[in-house]
């Protein structure tokens, strides 16, 4: 090798360093004069671990911040080279700095109107507290409860029943809201609604029985729409900023809204775009438009009318990235191809719910992809993740969505098979840690060996796929760091561990679910989800070093700070 090669390859290797790091290089041709200092940036932090997330997982001392950019990362020495008289410098003191941590499916902080059941531990605490809220209730109000618990959580681990709430609350209307999919009625409620055993069952939905045929108040998905709520108070800016504030002590800087916000998704939207346009944003959102109801072509496209929005709408605050469909119910409605271990009164042949018919979709799903919508579908069994990958395939057949970040949301049951297929229609898996909570439920429901697979995230990588992580909150607490030690340990709140096989062991792995591979879901790699020059300056300054503490630690950590954009949103009390 020359010379003269030998040089031009470590030159290249330079430039390649500082375009990394943000380095200043200097050219062959002077190569014994010293570069220019790169211009002072308006922040600098130094003595710290701080994770990039980029392709190479490097971890550095430091980084340079100007505006709501970085401008450089590596160590000391190297940014230092930003600072002047007018810098800001920020000793990190040796802590640990992430990206910003994100959440993939998100529809709620929690909380909101209803009787909050969070807190009870027992059947006997659960009904206690409707009794509570009946008796200092007006006579005609129809009691309600928040969706912000779990049976997983109760000492028995399984709902109260009709006769139960009854008896909590005689001659009172008591709806239990458990979960996006499910209400639990007492008597009065299924008298006032007019529900019976011969009530004809809603396509999508179930009425659940006991094993000698009674109701035990239950309904499920399209079912529910036999109830007539009271109307939710309309979305306001006071939610908008209600959720920020939740978040931020997480160091969560970004959400994906998959369809549903507390209400009417479009007055959702709008409304962050007003609190943007007035300078309240503390969070970046990503929204997908609301099509659970679609069941025709004719349908999405007044849909997308009414919608009054595009594909792609938007900015680095708030943006439009999709249509949110759903296929099968919930964990307890999940569509499987063998049957349910729980009945149902279905004699053990209930194998889940449909709530989207098959043809219907495939409809639906090309002719979204025809209007150049990217496509987002809930599916939690194996038989509805059949269902999606049908449809997919038929509109990728109309016009490619390679590329284009379609997604599974759940995904919690799958079979090899269909991971071949996901990944050969380069379907992306948003995947939460429900498994966390609900564990002996989902082992109720369909046994151990399913159960102890679900959410199978390190099969998902294994093959390739795109996998982001997040909670599906309230439905599981938005808590990112219970989502992580579940990703890690497989560990679960009430049944110890399942599907030990399936552990996260690389943290650098399991840190990218919620930041780097975040911005891939989004479509924004380029410009977030990771500390390097010239993307969002958006981290979170943490209480430990996630790199290396024991997957216990990782379930009780926090931010100290929060910051967006190159702007503190959130410090903690007491740290400086």
């Amino acid at each position: 090798m020359t010379d003269r090669t030998t040089t031009t390859r470590l030159l290249r290797t330079s430039l390649l360093i500082a375009a990394a790091f943000g380095v200043a290089a200097t050219t062959a041709a002077r190569a014994q004069t010293p570069a220019a200092p790169p211009a002072p940036a308006d922040i600098v932090f130094v003595n710290g671990k701080v994770f990039t997330s980029d392709d190479g997982d490097h971890v550095v001392q430091g980084f340079a911040v100007t505006g709501d950019r970085f401008v450089a990362a590596g160590t000391d020495s190297d940014v230092r080279r930003y600072v002047d008289a007018q810098t800001k410098v920020i000793d990190l003191k040796g802590r640990f700095v992430s990206p910003g941590i994100t959440d993939d499916h998100f529809h709620n902080e929690g909380g909101g109107p209803g009787v909050d059941l969070s807190h009870v531990r027992s059947v006997g605490e659960l009904l206690t507290t409707v009794a509570n809220a009946a008796s200092a209730a007006p006579a005609d109000t129809v009691i309600v409860s928040n969706s912000d618990w779990h049976e997983a959580q109760l000492k028995e681990q399984r709902l109260p029943t009709a006769e139960e709430i009854e008896q909590a609350a005689p001659n009172r209307p008591v709806v239990l809201v458990r979960g996006g999919h499910e209400y639990i009625l007492n008597i009065t409620a299924l008298k006032k609604w007019n529900i019976s055993k011969d009530t004809p069952v809603p396509a999508g939905g179930a009425i659940s029985r006991n094993s000698a045929g009674e109701l035990t108040g239950e309904l499920f998905d399209e079912a529910k729409a036999l109830v007539m709520l009271p109307r939710p108070k309309p979305v306001g800016m006071d939610d908008i900023l209600t959720t920020q504030k939740a978040v931020a002590p997480y160091g969560m800087t970004a959400l994906r809204i998959p369809g549903a916000y507390k209400g009417d998704m479009i007055q959702a939207y709008h409304l962050m775009k007003q609190a943007e346009a007035e300078g309240k944003l503390t969070l970046r959102w990503t929204v997908y438009m609301p099509g659970f109801s679609l069941r025709s072509a004719e349908a999405a496209r007044k849909a997308i009318e009414a919608w009054g929005t595009h594909q792609g709408e938007g900015d680095d605050w708030v943006k439009v990235d999709g249509v949110k469909l759903l296929v099968d119910g919930g964990f307890e409605g999940g569509h499987l191809s063998k049957p349910y271990l729980e009945p149902y009164g279905k004699g053990g042949k209930f194998t889940g719910l449909t709530v989207s018919p098959p043809a219907a979709y495939t409809e639906v799903v090309r002719e979204l992809n025809s209007q150049g919508w990217h496509v987002i579908t809930h599916a939690v069994g194996d038989a509805a993740l059949d269902e999606v990958l049908d449809a997919y395939a038929a509109a990728d057949k109309d016009t490619s969505i390679k590329g284009k970040r379609w997604s599974v949301e759940h995904a919690f049951v799958s079979r090899p098979e269909q991971v071949a297929r996901l990944k050969a229609l380069d379907i992306a898996v948003s995947a939460q840690d429900h498994l966390y909570l609900a564990a002996p439920v989902l082992k109720k429901y369909w046994g151990w060996e399913t159960a102890s697979e679900v959410t199978p995230v390190k099969t998902y990588l294994d093959a390739g796929l795109l996998v982001a992580g997040g909670t599906d909150s309230p439905v599981v607490p938005f808590n990112p760091f219970w989502n992580l030690y579940h990703m890690a340990s497989r560990d679960t709140i009430s049944d110890g561990v399942y599907g030990a096989d399936q552990k996260i062991v690389s943290r650098p792995l399991l840190l990218k679910l919620v930041t780097i591979n975040y911005a891939k879901l989004i479509g924004e790699e380029r410009t977030r989800g990771s500390i390097e020059p010239g993307k969002l300056a958006d981290f979170a300054v943490l209480t430990d070093d996630f790199l290396t503490v024991k997957p216990e630690t990782i379930r009780d950590m926090k931010a100290l700070s929060t910051w967006v954009g190159g702007r503190e949103v959130y410090r903690a009390q007491g740290y400086e």
